[in-house]
C-alpha cells in the first residue's frame, strides 16, 4: 500500500526549500508526496535576492485542500509557509474539519516580503489558530524563543525551556532546532516529546545556516510519520537525513547554499 504524505505551504522558486523540497524528500523517504501551494515566493537578483511573496487566494487554497484530502484522505500532513492571516484561517479551519493523525507545523513566524505590520499579524494568527492544533512543531531558535516568549536562546538548558514553554500551548512534540546558533562543535536539537527531553547531536558542516534545512527536517518527520515511526525514531531519522543534505550541499548562483539530500 502507498504511503501518503501531504503537505500545505508555499512554492519557493529556487527549489532549495518549500514545498519543492518538501516533496522531494518525501518521494526520497519513499512516500507519495502530495501539496497545497498557499503562497508563491521568488526573489529579485538584481535587489540583493529580496523576498518577493505573492499568496494564493483562500478560495483556491481551500480548492486544492480539499481535491487532495477526498482524492488520498492523509492523516499526517505537514503546514510550512501560509504568508497571510486570511491563509492561516482557511488553512485552519481545513484541518479542524478533518481527524488527523499528526500535524507537523514547521512555524514560518515572519514572512519575508510582508510590510512589518502585516507580519506581526500573520504571526499572532498562526499562533493562535495553526499552533493549537499541531501535535509536532519544529521552530528554529528564532521562532522558538518567539513562541515561548524568551529572549535569545543560547544554550541547551534554554532550549529545553522553550520547548517545555511551547509544549504548554498545546503540541505534544516540540524541536528546538540549534542548528549553527549555539556555541561549539555540535548541531543541536532537542526534543520535548510528552513530558521527556532529549538531545540530537551531529556535527556542523560550517558555520552559515542552508536554505531549506528547517523545510527539509519537517519533512523528513512527516513522512517517517505516515509510514507508521513513532515520533521519537521520525526525529531521528529526520535529523540524520537533513544533515546528510547539509553535507552534500547544492552551490548555485545564489547567495545561499540549498539542503541536497542524496538518495
Amino acid at each position: 500500500m502507498t504511503t501518503i504524505a501531504y503537505v500545505i505551504a508555499g512554492s519557493e522558486a529556487t527549489g532549495g526549500a518549500g514545498l519543492q523540497a518538501d516533496l522531494r524528500t518525501f518521494a526520497q523517504l519513499g512516500t507519495y508526496g502530495v501539496g497545497t501551494i498557499t503562497c508563491i515566493v521568488s526573489f529579485d537578483p538584481n535587489n540583493g535576492w529580496a523576498h518577493r511573496f505573492v499568496p494564493v487566494d483562500a478560495a483556491v487554497i481551500a480548492d486544492q485542500i480539499e481535491a487532495a484530502t477526498v482524492t488520498h484522505a492523509p492523516d499526517v500532513v505537514k503546514v510550512g509557509m501560509l504568508g497571510t492571516p486570511t491563509t492561516i484561517e482557511t488553512v485552519a479551519e481545513a484541518l479542524r474539519s478533518r481527524t488527523w493523525r499528526h500535524v507537523v507545523v514547521d512555524p514560518v513566524l515572519i514572512c519575508k516580503g510582508q510590510e512589518p505590520g502585516a507580519a506581526l499579524d500573520t504571526d499572532n494568527a498562526l499562533r493562535e489558530q495553526i499552533l493549537p492544533l499541531a501535535t509536532v512543531v519544529t521552530p528554529n531558535l528564532f521562532e522558538a524563543a518567539t513562541l515561548a516568549g524568551m529572549d535569545d536562546l543560547t544554550t541547551v538548558d534554554d532550549l529545553a525551556e522553550a520547548a517545555r514553554r511551547i509544549a504548554d500551548q498545546g503540541p505534544q512534540t516540540v524541536i528546538v532546532k540549534g542548528g549553527v546558533g549555539l556555541a561549539g562543535d555540535d548541531a543541536i536539537d532537542v526534543v520535548w516529546n510528552a513530558g521527556e527531553i532529549s538531545v540530537l547531536r551531529a556535527p556542523k558542516v560550517g558555520q552559515e545556516r542552508v536554505s531549506g534545512a528547517g523545510c527539509v527536517f519537517a519533512a523528513a518527520t512527516t513522512a517517517e510519520l505516515a509510514k507508521g515511526a513513532d515520533v521519537v525514531d521520525a526525529v531521528a531519522t529526520a535529523k540524520q537525513f537533513t544533515h546528510g543534505g547539509i553535507v552534500s550541499r547544492l552551490s548555485s548562483s545564489a547567495p545561499f547554499d540549498a539542503v541536497c539530500p542524496r538518495p
